[in-house]
């Protein structure tokens, strides 16, 4: 009995402790605590972006807080082989988009933390001009993946693809173009890149597969994929 007590003595010191430290952790560097899309990435925004998936209230607050303004859609009747759930068409965000965007509030939330600390800031950094618009395939499609029988995370409004980047100088950032061509171009499409792999489930881009030569995909889904 007594080494049973030691044992739940300990137990609750190191939970004590735990959560201690979890209560000093900055905001965005705990995955317990709810998400700011506004704050700057941390180790655990991947885990909280994921909790909202599961929660639709939680992700819509949080889209509300960034001021991401929307339209919520009704959720597909169960059944359909591809549909939305917990799902919007985004009307405003930081950027314009070249295209309408249908995604789960999940999807969106990666979308904007994205596009404000990452794309923004890079083309500033990079080209000294802000970013003017966002190049888009579109997000929402009832399709196959390519070469594939199983269905796209596009089928269910998880996913978004990115063919380049309009800055207000006029200069036009294109994957195709200039992935792979050294340069301001090169340098600021794989820092993009590279920043979506933080934040989404799975990144895709031209050195995944000839069907992604001209663009970026980024998606919510399952697993963990950063090519």
């Amino acid at each position: 009995m007594r080494g049973i007590s030691i044992f739940l003595a300990y137990a609750i010191l190191i939970a004590a402790i735990a959560g201690v430290f979890l209560y000093a952790l900055p905001q965005r560097h705990n995955p317990f605590a709810p998400i700011d899309l506004t704050y700057k990435p941390g180790i655990a925004t991947y885990a909280q972006l994921l909790r909202l998936k599961g929660n639709r209230e939680a992700c819509f607050i949080a889209l509300d807080e960034a001021g991401v303004a929307y339209t919520p859609l009704e959720d597909t009747p169960h059944g359909e082989t591809c549909g939305l759930f917990d799902a919007l068409t985004l009307d405003q965000s930081l950027t314009p988009y070249s295209g309408t965007l249908q995604m789960t509030c999940a999807q969106s939330a990666a979308v904007y933390m994205w596009e404000r600390h990452v794309v923004r800031p890079a083309a500033v950094e990079i080209f000294d001009s802000p970013l003017a618009r966002i190049e888009t395939y579109g997000s929402f499609s009832c399709r196959n993946i390519a070469g594939s029988r199983r269905l796209s995370q596009h089928a269910f409004g998880n996913a978004i693809d990115i063919s380049g980047f309009r800055l207000e100088d006029g200069r036009v950032i294109d994957v195709e173009t200039h992935w792979g061509k050294g340069g301001k171009e090169e340098k600021f499409l794989k820092r993009v890149h590279e920043g979506a792999c933080g934040l989404f489930s799975v990144t895709l881009g031209p050195e995944y597969n000839a069907a992604h030569a001209d663009h970026f995909h980024m998606d919510m889904g399952r697993g963990m994929v950063c090519r």
